[in-house]
């Protein structure tokens, strides 16, 4: 797995992460507030010996509504809020966090045993175990020296 940077640096994608947030604001002025809007989700990503494991922040939301699905060597995480039912006693006055969609996807290479992932949501992380196949793993041996 590689990590992504845009022209060589990774401040350059910071940068670039929030011209696209504000101009992403601007877009979506006086659209649909109900439709499904795609936004990213912090990821980290960890590898060992045997495996990589990717940990999304995701506080809050039911994992019900969280998909993992591995398709053609694309790893995509989504997820969707459901519809909120409304009732005519019950009120909202002021709205300050709503979750949103977002989806994730991640190239896998040959080395990661897909047939193998699973997923995990505890305590507001989202976690995913890539397991890399046996013959990608690295192996240390120790050599005797004469």
């Amino acid at each position: 797995m590689t990590l992504v940077k845009v022209n060589g640096s990774p401040a350059k994608k910071a940068y670039g992460s929030f011209l696209d947030e504000w101009l992403n604001e601007w877009t979506n002025l006086g659209k649909d507030d109900n439709a499904v809007q795609y936004n990213s989700v912090p990821v980290n990503i960890h590898e060992t010996n045997e495996a990589y494991h990717l940990e999304l922040n995701a506080p809050g939301l039911k994992k019900e509504d969280i998909k993992l699905k591995v398709e053609n060597g694309l790893l995509t995480i989504s997820y969707e809020q459901k519809e909120e039912t409304k009732s005519d006693d019950y009120k909202t006055v002021r709205r300050e966090f709503k979750y949103k969609s977002f989806k994730r996807s991640f190239t896998i290479s040959d080395k990661i045993d897909s047939d193998n992932i699973q997923g995990k949501y505890e305590d507001g992380i989202l976690k995913v175990l890539l397991p890399k196949k046996a013959e990608a793993q690295a192996v240390t041996k120790q050599i005797d020296i004469q």
